[in-house]
């Protein structure tokens, strides 16, 4: 008798992927947030958004600003809960000063892709991007609808 195989749980909390169709990603990183315990609640029940966030830096550290993490309605009343505040991101100096060198180059940003779960920690993924010209995402939407297309044909539902 063969083996059920255990189906992981998706750790995803939130993707960016409109990040992936408006930029060419060049190098990826994975940071830590720092978090304050109502936010990771609310994490826990899926109530984070990363598509409109950026990562900045000021003084040698890199933060992140836009992203939203909705509270719960049973956060107690006696915390200030801000939806978009300003996070700080948890990265090596080496990685920091490698983002910011990638980010003084003309055309290059640091986006979010996603953000996630890795065993108990808030994981978020971001990445040196360049921005796309528009003639690149038609290019990119052509080749999307051909492989599309061309599954259909070669499993016979035209």
């Amino acid at each position: 008798m063969a083996k059920k195989q255990k189906k992981t749980p998706d750790n995803t909390i939130a993707q960016n992927k409109r990040a992936r169709f408006d930029y060419h990603i060049a190098e990826t990183f994975e940071a830590g947030l720092a978090l304050q315990g109502w936010e990771v609640k609310s994490l826990r029940e899926g109530k984070g958004q990363i598509t409109e966030s950026y990562v900045f830096f000021r003084n040698g550290e890199a933060w992140m600003s836009g992203a939203q993490i909705q509270p719960l309605m049973t956060a107690s009343t006696h915390f200030v809960t801000d939806a978009t505040r300003v996070r700080k991101l948890l990265l090596h100096s080496k990685e920091i000063s490698k983002l910011q060198q990638a980010v003084d180059q003309k055309g290059h940003t640091v986006v979010a892709l996603s953000l996630y779960w890795k065993d108990h920690l808030v994981k978020l993924k971001i990445a040196i991007a360049k921005g796309k010209q528009n003639h690149d995402k038609r290019d990119a939407e052509k080749e999307r609808d051909w492989n599309r297309q061309k599954q259909r044909i070669l499993s016979g539902n035209q």
